[in-house]
């Protein structure tokens, strides 16, 4: 039993350092889209954001190891964790997309509209809204 909850408690850890960069990198890219004309700026949001998208796609990783070890050795299934597993695919496309339109900035392609991007930073609630009830209540 101890082992499952070091297991579980780890993976919602990484999952919840996961998300922080789903949320932020978004907002990132409105940002880099009101900079305007300030290299500087540009530049030094655009580094971070490559960091952010380097260390979301670690934690990512590592959330991902722990959920199997969760499903494998555990036995935690359910069609509920079917459902929730495509709502990560996703936020996992949405984190995807966000993280090409950052490498286009870096190549000198231009971002949507600022409205735009902002639309796009809500996404992930509603999606991470829906995980969350799946796994507290597991519906099905």
């Amino acid at each position: 039993m101890q082992a499952y909850l070091w297991t579980k408690t780890a993976h919602i850890v990484f999952v919840v350092a996961w998300m922080a960069s789903v949320f932020y990198l978004p907002r990132i890219l409105v940002n880099i889209g009101e900079v305007g004309d300030a290299p500087a700026v540009r530049a030094r949001l655009v580094l971070m954001g490559r960091r952010l998208y380097r260390f979301g796609h670690m934690m990512f990783g590592f959330a991902v190891v722990l959920g199997l070890v969760l499903w494998l050795h555990f036995g935690i299934a359910g069609a509920w964790l079917h459902a929730k597993l495509a709502l990560v695919v996703l936020l996992l496309a949405h984190f995807t997309v966000a993280g090409r339109w950052l490498k286009g900035v870096d190549k000198g392609r231009a971002l949507p509209s600022s409205k735009a991007l902002r639309w796009f930073n809500e996404a992930p609630v509603l999606l991470l809204v829906g995980v969350v009830y799946l796994v507290l209540a597991k519906p099905f």
